[in-house]
């Protein structure tokens, strides 16, 4: 087992890997730029090592601080739990080459699913199901690809290769406006990813966001935690998700699920890993992989009883896998909401101080957040302040304890995006369950 472990991050992830390496029985590092001295998991860990000022650019995505924290610390792992550098291949790499583990996938193996074109095209390999599309980055000529966005059929989508996060992506509805939408996407990739490789899909009117978990060992051994529902999304941001998707076809679910697990094979796919599609009319299509623990993964760890990160942190280790597919049994429904320091109405982030929180309680009800009354939620960061997981029999059951540990749920001193989420699970076509991805903007009427 590994001996010590920096953690990379900040917020409630940085103490969810806490807890996982307290119950191995590894020691832990946390890292924290100026404005977090006072975050719960820097007061909880072994040791902590300032990396920097407020600014992300200067403390958690400071590649070099990191590796010097690392050092002299004599830490033997580097976890980077989602967003910042969780999915930076050069800085898995650099980990990798200053003598320490990095607890996720190989950087080539980052690299090859970072980028869009290469991703789809080794997922085609393996027989994951992908979006029709130009097969690969769209060249110069522009008879071909007005040829090629006729065969795929109006809309289409033209998405940067190397985007991600909702960025870098344009529908293209007319043939009259394909060649300038790839242009403006190009110039817009180029700005904000330093890559203008474009290529184009078929536009789903109406799909779903359905995505599946999978941990592998890197040693032959992959297995998947079925699937979630992340369709409630606002500017391609999730806000609440479930597991299991529900209302998904048996048939088209069980081929899925196990293309996704023989692919992870098939790329030698190492540590937490999640494949995500869109699914209509009874079909997947996949889009991207992440290649990191996500936000949502409490759903799925509340579903199959699998601890994702402490798995992560055994395969880190070189161990294999501490479960066969055959043990993994999904029981019952969970949902996850995500708690922002927001107004709920205009959406502007709400930092300041926490004068009260009271987490809600109660059976199935699980909240992750590194909230405590007194804390001062800094400008500095993403606005997440927590996660309200409920988990019932019955997709029903776990809804109406979601409905209650909002109810419950107090924080003040701060706004929150609380009275969004109440309005939400007390909807009636969300309750029937199946909404589509562009639900919640026309509700909200964004």
């Amino acid at each position: 087992m590994l001996d010590k472990v920096l953690i990379a991050n900040r917020g409630e992830i940085a103490l969810r890997i806490l807890r996982a390496c307290k119950e191995l029985g590894i020691k832990t590092v946390a890292v924290h730029s100026k404005a977090d001295r006072e975050l719960m998991h820097v007061r909880l860990a072994d040791e902590a090592v300032c990396i920097g000022p407020a600014p992300s650019a200067q403390s958690y995505l400071n590649i070099p601080a990191l590796i010097s924290a690392a050092e002299v610390t004599d830490s033997s792992a580097i976890h980077p739990g989602y967003g910042f550098l969780s999915e930076n291949a050069n800085f898995a790499e650099q980990v990798e080459r200053s003598g320490f583990v990095f607890i996720g996938p190989r950087a080539e193996t980052i690299r090859l699913m970072g980028d869009k074109v290469s991703a789809i095209e080794a997922m085609k390999k393996a027989g994951v199901p992908t979006v029709p599309g130009s097969d690969g980055p769209l060249g110069d000529d522009e008879g071909d690809n007005v040829t090629i966005a006729r065969r795929i059929g109006y809309p289409v989508i033209i998405k940067a290769a190397a985007g991600g996060g909702g960025r870098g992506m344009r529908v293209v509805h007319t043939e009259g406006h394909l060649l300038s939408a790839i242009n403006v996407t190009r110039t817009e990739a180029h700005a904000a990813f330093g890559d203008g490789t474009v290529y184009m899909e078929k536009f789903l009117e109406r799909p779903r966001h359905v995505e599946v978990q999978v941990l592998a060992d890197g040693k032959g051994n992959a297995i998947h935690l079925y699937d979630r529902d992340c369709s409630l999304q606002r500017r391609h941001q999730k806000v609440l998700e479930e597991a299991p998707a529900p209302g998904i076809d048996p048939e088209a679910r069980a081929r899925v699920l196990e293309a996704c697990r023989q692919a992870c094979i098939e790329i030698d796919y190492r540590g937490a890993g999640t494949f995500e599609f869109l699914y209509e009319d009874g079909q997947f299509f996949f889009i991207e992989m992440n290649t990191r623990v996500q936000v949502e993964h409490p759903v799925t760890e509340m579903v199959t009883g699998v601890d994702i990160v402490r798995e992560q942190l055994r395969i880190a280790s070189g161990l294999p896998l501490s479960i066969r597919q055959e043990d993994v049994k999904v029981n019952g429904h969970a949902f996850e909401c995500r708690i922002n320091a927001e107004d709920p109405r205009t959406f502007m982030p709400s930092p300041g101080k926490v004068t009260l929180y009271h987490p809600p309680g109660g059976l199935g009800v699980r909240m992750d957040s590194h909230l405590y009354t007194g804390y001062t939620v800094p400008p500095h960061y993403d606005s997440l302040i927590g996660k309200l997981i409920t988990w019932g029999d019955s997709r029903e059951i776990a809804l109406t304890r979601m409905r209650n540990g909002l109810d419950e749920l107090l924080v003040e001193g701060i706004k929150t995006n609380t009275d969004l989420h109440k309005d939400l699970v007390r909807d009636g076509h969300f309750q029937q369950g199946g909404v589509n991805i562009h639900y919640l903007e026309k509700k909200l009427g964004s």
